[in-house]
């Protein structure tokens, strides 16, 4: 529940950028600034909270941060300028921290002596739901409430803040897992396995998302006469819905061999880059929902393939280190939309996404060779 409280926190803010924009009189560069500073706070919590777990102890780390995702929120509550960039710094620190220490947090308490009965691949898979959990449903939830709620810039962040406080009651009785140790720094990341297989596929777990829920909405925004805000709240659900209900076949999928997991996950973004193109050339919105499921599946297969190679490779006492090197990876795949709208100066969206799509196929077909 505490990662699935930092998911919440994190990703509240998407769907209401057309609101801070319409109702707060902010420029397109300040909404897209506010953003971008989530960043500014997710790598340092990242790359303090990894080592930090690692030497800390898990328990400690996740908390405090969590925490710190609920005094965000209210800053986020504010109308002033200053306080939603302090929010969205402080979101995204406290992301970064759950990231790095929950998910190896996750692993360890899916396997014995806390877990007996779990599955080899239970820790990911269950950090997985709940991250995709929390970022799907506050999406969804916020956008509603920001399309048709009084106050909707005050009262979208409310659910936050009970669930934060929710997730800490009920987080008091959890063990610690890797109690308080010197660290000796090691990491795991030059492992060939790291380097060749989790590296490659890494960027694409954000890109698919991200340009699921910040692309394509707006390709189609002509078909949606008002109701934009609430439309991106159900892109961002079908995105991140779609990548929790495909966990039961990515589990079928391990039985197979774990790199049928990558190459699956990586074939279904190609697919719903396609679908992507072919909702940018007619408008539809239903088909860029389409779209949404496809790569909103890509999404959760590929998560669950990095966090449980990250689980095999990393050294003992350097899970949750490993662990944040792997998401730091995976926010590159945020600039996807960024990256689109550069591109947009010199190609329409359909030859875009279609050149997307061909990227990730040939990173489908590159990582079973580069494994053999």
């Amino acid at each position: 529940m505490l990662v699935a409280a930092a998911g919440w926190g994190a990703n509240q803010f998407s769907p209401l950028l057309a609101a801070y924009r319409r109702q707060l009189g902010l420029s397109a560069a300040a909404v897209t600034g506010l953003f971008a500073i989530y960043v500014c706070g997710l790598v340092p919590g990242l790359l303090l909270g990894g080592p930090g777990a690692d030497r800390l102890g898990r328990r400690r780390i996740v908390l405090g941060a969590v925490a710190l995702s609920a005094v965000s929120t209210f800053a986020l509550m504010g109308d002033a300028p200053a306080l939603l960039a302090l929010g969205r710094l402080g979101s995204g620190a406290a992301m970064g921290a759950v990231l790095a220490a929950g998910s190896a947090w996750v692993k360890e308490l899916s396997h014995p002596p806390f877990d007996p009965a779990a599955a080899p691949t239970a820790g990911a898979r269950r950090a997985s739901l709940l991250l995709t959990a929390g970022f799907g449903v506050s999406g969804l939830v916020a956008a509603f409430l920001a399309q048709w709620a009084p106050a909707p810039l005050f009262t979208a962040y409310l659910p936050h803040l009970g669930l934060a406080v929710v997730a800490l009651v009920f987080a008091v009785p959890l063990p610690e897992t890797a109690p308080a140790r010197a660290g000796n720094g090691a990491s795991g990341i030059r492992d060939p396995r790291f380097r060749r297989l989790v590296a490659p596929v890494a960027p694409w777990v954000f890109a698919a998302p991200s340009i699921g829920f910040a692309v394509l909405p707006g390709l189609v925004a002509g078909h949606l006469k008002g109701f934009e805000t609430a439309y991106a709240g159900v892109a961002i659900a079908m995105v991140l819905g779609s990548g929790l209900l495909i966990q039961p076949l990515g589990r079928r999928l391990a039985a197979r061999g774990v790199l049928t997991v990558a190459v699956s996950g990586l074939g279904a973004i190609a697919t719903g880059l396609l679908l992507g193109a072919a909702a940018a050339v007619s408008g539809q919105p239903v088909v860029a929902l389409a779209a949404d499921v496809v790569l909103g599946a890509g999404y959760g297969l590929c998560v669950t393939f990095g966090l449980t190679e990250v689980g095999k490779i990393a050294p003992p006492g350097g899970l949750a280190r490993l662990t944040a090197i792997f998401w730091a990876l995976t926010y590159i795949g945020f600039c996807a939309p960024y990256l689109f709208a550069l591109l947009g100066s010199v190609a329409s969206p359909p030859v875009i996404l279609t050149g997307a799509a061909g990227l990730a196929a040939v990173t489908a077909i590159a990582v079973p060779l580069r494994h053999r």
